[in-house]
């Protein structure tokens, strides 16, 4: 029978359950920077691990001594960006006019003024269009150097996060072996060989994983670059940068690449005509980053995400697709490491299941 004091102490596990759950969130929320540390740190500890086992096996390096190397690596790698871009950032910016509101709205103005005579000389009656659609009051010119500035904030802090990042990607690749015992002694005796076997396939996985991912932007960097080189479009490594890190978002990213390209290259040739040199070299561009999109997308990609995570290409495209309605951008970066830790363990868990012997064969 269900009493008054039965009720009053479900009521109370409840509200105390909720209670708990929302002081985690929130606790959660306040150590968000220290979750991304931690994030990082695991990513560059999959991409760490197998220069690790190379400097062990290969060059007889102790592990204290193969952990200092590969994290020297690493350093290395980080201050060398530093030192190409930043000083050439610093160098262009004002030429870019990034972070000048004004000159944007300028630049921007000057640019649909040009494209306005392009159109009229063509018999098509820009300005009423202008006036109608009243755009260039919709525009808020302010987010691109408000945008801008959060970046610069972010670099700001940037030092600190870094030493952060390598103190525990440090001891993520030194003590390794501690962890997984520390793992082995708190999970459950039933299911110690099931998951640790999951834990070394996924480790496996998303190392050939991030490293694949390395990869592929750096050819899409390369081919950005060649086609802005060959154009000769001005900051033609800080846009080829830019557009290669939006390729971190499968499929939408190119597409803005695209945009930013084609909005920046105009940008850069405004003392030039409109027709005769601006809108050709745009379109040149276009074309340009289409066809390294095409390379991309059906050489690169492809081989390079299928082999690092054991999967068919149109397995990887649809997972992708499906995340991407489920959970927009961030699901679509996330989609392919995901996907792949649950195959691991599903194929270590329910290894009889039709399906997932179907999905996991590869593994």
């Amino acid at each position: 029978m269900i009493t008054s004091k039965i009720i009053a102490n479900g009521i109370l596990r409840a509200i105390t359950t909720i209670v708990l759950v929302a002081l985690s969130l929130y606790f959660l929320y306040q150590i968000q920077s220290v979750l991304i540390y931690l994030i990082v740190a695991l990513i560059l500890t999959l991409i760490g691990n197998p220069i690790l086992d190379f400097f062990k096996r290969r060059l007889k390096f102790k592990h204290v001594f193969a952990t200092i190397a590969t994290l020297l690596i690493f350093v290395f790698i980080i201050v060398g960006f530093i030192m190409m871009f930043i000083p050439l950032i610093s160098s262009q910016g004002q030429n870019l006019s990034l972070l000048n509101t004004a000159e944007i709205e300028k630049d921007t103005l000057q640019l649909i003024n040009q494209i306005s005579s392009f159109l009229e000389s063509h018999n098509i009656d820009s300005t009423k269009m202008l006036k109608e659609s009243n755009i260039t009051s919709k525009i808020n010119f302010n987010f691109i150097p408000n945008f801008l500035n959060a970046v610069l904030g972010t670099i700001s802090s940037f030092g600190m996060g870094l030493a952060s990042v390598l103190f525990i990607t440090f001891f993520f690749l030194k003590d390794r072996l501690l962890f997984k015992d520390g793992a082995k002694k708190l999970i459950p005796d039933s299911h110690e060989d099931q998951i640790l076997n999951s834990l070394d396939k996924i480790n496996h996985l998303l190392s050939r994983y991030f490293i694949g991912l390395l990869l592929q932007l750096f050819i899409v960097f390369i081919l950005y670059f060649i086609v802005l080189l060959v154009f000769d479009v001005s900051n033609a490594i800080v846009i080829a940068f830019l557009c290669a890190v939006l390729n971190i978002i499968p499929y939408v990213g190119p597409l803005i690449a695209s945009i930013l390209a084609a909005i920046l290259t105009m940008i850069g040739n405004l003392g030039s005509d409109f027709q005769t040199q601006i809108l050709p070299t745009t379109i040149y561009v276009l074309i340009g980053f289409w066809i390294a999109q095409i390379i991309d997308n059906n050489v690169s990609q492809p081989i390079i995400f299928s082999k690092s995570v054991s999967s068919h290409p149109l397995e990887i495209f649809l997972v992708i697709l499906i995340a991407g309605f489920l959970f927009g951008i961030l699901g679509m970066i996330i989609a392919v490491p995901l996907f792949t830790i649950l195959k691991v363990i599903g194929k270590e868990f329910f290894p009889e299941n039709k399906i997932i012997q179907l999905l996991t064969k590869n593994i």
